[in-house]
């Protein structure tokens, strides 16, 4: 992982350089996510709540168990437990199946509870740098001296190694059925994943990754930004219609863009 630090002038001409260095020529496309605290490493809602290593099989049944209420309540259909499905989460022989979990419905119930707060171990990155920054620099919060913006690269040749079972980072595409802050937001998605005990899948810590990467995949890169200013960035996103209401298209956070345009902005820096 590679860190630099600087003001957001300085950011968009490290962004510049890093797109022009790898964006031509790698096989993978530059995604990024952007966190409000410099020192926070890298995780899922799931491992922040206290399930990093969480078995496919156990998440697969957790999801599916809750299926019901969260129909009746908000209409959204999730797929059927299956008891055969999770015979294909052991052994290194699924490692290469085409579909690997989560695929097809089960991808789309998974964005769909990502997008709503549910523990997952989806990490969500954007194909936008400045929707990254908006999270960076979303909530006003004075004890986080510096925030960060992450470029991720999964391969520049297109090709991954490493031993099957060894922690690999999947990315899992745009184009779902979901939510429609998933295209708000440009979202894209990652899973870590390994084998745990008798061989069963599991989730696993991107950040292990990230810290031990081998060469040509994995790339990350990490921007850190005084939240000195944050007012500033935010007033510029949001010149370009980029703020909490164009992200997430509800009450909530169109009260949450008034509030920043009336009160925040409007304030003595």
């Amino acid at each position: 992982m590679k860190s630099e630090d600087g003001d957001w002038q300085k950011f968009e001409q490290w962004l510049g350089e890093l797109r022009r260095c790898v964006g031509q020529k790698a096989a993978s496309r530059l995604l990024f996510r952007g966190q409000e605290n410099s020192e926070w490493p890298v995780e899922t809602t799931l491992e922040r709540n206290g399930h990093r290593k969480m078995y496919f099989a156990d998440y697969y049944r957790l999801i599916t168990g809750m299926g019901p209420a969260v129909h009746a309540f908000t209409g959204v259909s999730s797929p059927t437990y299956d008891p055969n499905l999770p015979k294909g989460f052991s052994g290194v022989e699924s490692f290469f199946e085409p579909d690997r979990f989560p695929s097809g419905p089960h991808y789309d119930y998974m964005a769909y509870l990502r997008h709503h707060g549910f523990p997952s171990p989806l990490l969500d990155w954007s194909r936008s740098p400045y929707v990254a920054a908006f999270f960076a620099f979303r909530y006003a919060n004075p004890q986080h001296e510096k925030r960060s913006i992450y470029a991720y690269c999964e391969s520049l040749t297109g090709c991954k190694g490493g031993a099957v079972g060894e922690h690999r980072i999947r990315t899992l595409g745009p184009y779902v059925r979901t939510h429609p802050r998933h295209f708000l937001q440009q979202s894209v998605y990652t899973v870590c994943e390994s084998l745990g005990v008798n061989d069963n899948w599991q989730y696993d810590s991107h950040q292990e990754v990230f810290e031990n990467a081998r060469p040509g995949q994995d790339f990350v890169w990490k921007f850190d930004i005084p939240s000195t200013v944050r007012v500033k960035v935010l007033r510029l996103l949001d010149e370009f219609n980029l703020n909490a209401y164009s992200l997430f298209d509800s009450e909530e956070s169109l009260l949450e863009t008034l509030w920043v345009r009336e009160q925040v902005f409007r304030s003595p820096a």
